[in-house]
């Protein structure tokens, strides 16, 4: 007999079935496009952070001597971001997750997003210069560790990240590294460097690294209530505004201090030369353009502590490079501290580790009811995905 209801019918839930099918299938594709991002923001918050620490350093090393420059170098290279966020404005974007069709304004953004990520960026920055000035490159490395412990305190407030035990343990490592270093290392001190300019650089870096893990929670904060979009074009916009404003509070600091007159004398007797000297600064904001478009990708992916994380990973390359570049002592404590830094780290990334292998199985689990389930169930799976 022909029932051509219950053929249609038949031919609705087979559709359905199909649609569901194909939902969780483009759900996966999704996810491995997701982690080819995480993997591209890792790679280029390591290499940026490693190659302009290093630059950092070399500058004070070879002759220079302005924080205020330093400081400007590390925010300063956000025009090299231009081309591509002009060439982002002309392309229509085609799979992005956009949450609210009702972007803020652009006063609105500069008032609650721009100008105060842009000045606690300077000020992370500046207290980081005056490290770098007083400190062997290795030591400042370490102690930037414990902005993970800071970041994980803002973040706590301010997005109600939720701590399991290895990412407590991943914390508490972190920060005993940290301190360790800093009991330690008292008497290791930079040919010419004071003990009171030993103790401002140490007072310095640790504030900094406060300051910077107020920075990404405030950054993760001002996408989830104020952005509410998570696109390339953002992320840009974000680096590009936020560090125009805070190069702009550096330059103001150069000019009132007078550090801009001897600007000159300094180039001339800068120990490479002036070439080197201009290529030094170059290559030194270059490089901290492409650890921001990591670092602020990995917080609109994951969270602002995931980015930290994934920063305190990086630390044992920089001192590593450093004992062969400007031969950086590296005692038995100082180690101790780097595998504790590490362990800190294995154990975060093995907690979001868990947390995918959890969202695999509720994924298997929705594919596996799609093919038996009725279409409102079939409805119910999808939306769980």
């Amino acid at each position: 007999l022909h029932f051509p209801d219950e053929e249609a019918k038949t031919k609705e839930n087979s559709a359905e079935q199909t649609n569901g099918i194909n939902h969780i299938r483009g759900s996966r594709s999704w996810n491995f496009k997701r982690w080819l991002r995480l993997v591209l923001y890792t790679i280029l918050l390591l290499s940026g952070q490693s190659v302009a620490t290093i630059l950092g350093r070399l500058y004070f090393e070879k002759g220079g001597s302005s924080k205020w420059v330093a400081t400007l170098a590390q925010l300063g290279g956000f025009p090299v971001l231009v081309p591509l966020y002009c060439i982002l404005l002309f392309k229509t974007p085609t799979s992005n997750k956009i949450i609210d069709t009702n972007p803020p304004s652009f006063l609105k953004l500069l008032k609650l997003v721009y100008v105060p990520l842009g000045l606690l960026s300077a000020g992370s920055c500046f207290l980081y210069s005056v490290g770098l000035e007083y400190l062997p490159v290795s030591t400042v490395t370490l102690i930037i560790a414990s902005q993970l412990a800071f970041n994980a305190f803002f973040s706590y407030f301010l997005n109600s990240q939720k701590f399991t035990p290895f990412i407590i343990n991943s914390l508490v490592l972190l920060t005993i590294s940290s301190v360790l270093l800093v009991v330690n290392n008292h008497s290791e001190k930079p040919a010419g460097v004071s003990k009171g300019e030993y103790a401002a650089g140490f007072i310095c870096t640790i504030c900094g690294a406060a300051v910077y893990g107020l920075l990404l929670a405030s950054q993760q904060l001002a996408f989830r209530k104020v952005l509410k979009r998570q696109t390339l074009k953002v992320l840009l916009e974000v680096i590009l505004f936020s560090s125009l404003v805070a190069s702009s509070a550096i330059l103001v600091g150069l000019f009132v201090s007078g550090d801009w007159k001897g600007l000159k004398r300094e180039m001339d007797e800068y120990a490479l030369g002036k070439v080197s000297y201009v290529m030094t600064l170059l290559w030194t904001a270059i490089c901290w353009q492409v650890f921001a478009i990591g670092t602020v990708g990995l917080v609109f992916e994951v969270s602002s502590l995931y980015s930290i994380a994934i920063s305190t990973v990086g630390l044992p390359i920089v001192p590593v490079i450093a004992v062969f570049v400007f031969h950086d002592k590296m005692d038995g404590i100082k180690g101790v501290s780097m595998v504790l830094a590490i362990w800190g780290f294995i154990s975060y990334v093995y907690q979001h580790y868990m947390d995918h292998q959890k969202s695999k199985i509720e994924n298997r689990i929705a594919s596996e009811s799609s093919e038996y389930c009725s279409p409102g169930e079939i409805n119910h799976a999808n939306n769980w995905d």
